[in-house]
């Protein structure tokens, strides 16, 4: 199988990301995670800091790298040779998203595919700004983060 691109801000990392990843990491050779920089947006976490967190929560797959990247997501796809992206979704809102973007980067690259891979039910209603609240109110998020992330969005975010 070729490489693939799974391409996300990851602010912060779920379950729901780790769990696309080990699906994916079992049907191609090689997985490249790209950490979105956005100077535009606003992140909770650093590029630094979530660069870390997925390094840490993937280092279990040997064939999967983390990187953050600021530029076109295709340029990234030739530079690495990954003919395909990822992308996760867990409702028809994701899927129109999702499908506008693959439009766009069709469009700059018609070599890169776009593979759209349904989240596992019980990770369905992760969202990371949901998440975040949760952590702003005191709320429990285990169930949701893994424990690293969970740590570090309480230093960052618990009253």
């Amino acid at each position: 199988m070729p490489n693939a691109l799974m391409p996300g801000s990851f602010d912060p990392p779920t379950n729901g990301h780790l769990n696309l990843i080990e699906r994916a990491a079992r049907i191609f050779d090689r997985i490249e995670v790209v950490i979105a920089q956005n100077s535009q947006k606003s992140y909770t976490f650093d590029a630094d800091e979530r660069q870390y967190m997925m390094e840490q929560l993937t280092d279990r797959w040997p064939h999967v790298r983390v990187h953050v990247w600021d530029r076109m997501i295709v340029e990234f796809a030739r530079k690495v040779g990954a003919p395909v992206m990822i992308r996760g979704v867990r409702a028809l809102s994701d899927f129109s998203y999702e499908f506008e973007l693959s439009m766009l980067n069709k469009g700059l690259d018609p070599e890169i595919e776009t593979i759209f891979m349904p989240t596992d039910a019980q990770y369905f209603v992760l969202r990371s700004s949901s998440i975040k609240q949760l952590v702003r109110l005191g709320g429990d998020v285990s169930t949701m983060v893994p424990p690293l992330v969970e740590e570090k969005l309480k230093e960052k975010l618990a009253r």
